[in-house]
């Protein structure tokens, strides 16, 4: 799924969004406020869904070389979070929809069902 659709489907915020992302294609969503199961169980080509607002998810993101990620239940990025995803180029969202919602739409519009 594109996120360009993604982004559309969950009336998604920008904070920031490097251009050439526009068009990626991500093939599953890890929704979680545990880094360390990021760390653990994330796959390939993933977008990251998450409740918290500090500086370790991005860090958590590059390590496991997620591109985007999305903040849920309409909180804020911190400003150190912000700066973190330009400085290290990961787009950068929030949406008002809970976790479970936001998971739940991205499957039901096709997200994770081809594996990978």
């Amino acid at each position: 799924m594109k996120l360009s659709k993604i982004k559309d489907l969950l009336k998604c915020k920008v904070f920031f969004e490097p251009q050439e992302l526009s068009e990626e294609e991500f093939l599953n969503a890890c929704g979680s406020d545990l880094m360390s199961d990021v760390l653990a169980f994330v796959k390939e080509k993933v977008i990251l869904l998450t409740g918290l607002v500090n500086p370790q998810v991005i860090r958590t993101a590059e390590m496991m070389d997620i591109k985007a990620v999305i903040i849920v239940r309409g909180k804020q990025p911190s400003e150190e979070m912000v700066k973190l995803a330009i400085e290290k180029c990961i787009a950068l969202y929030s949406t008002d929809f809970p976790m479970f919602q936001a998971c739940g739409i991205l499957y039901e519009n096709g997200l994770g069902k081809e594996g990978c």
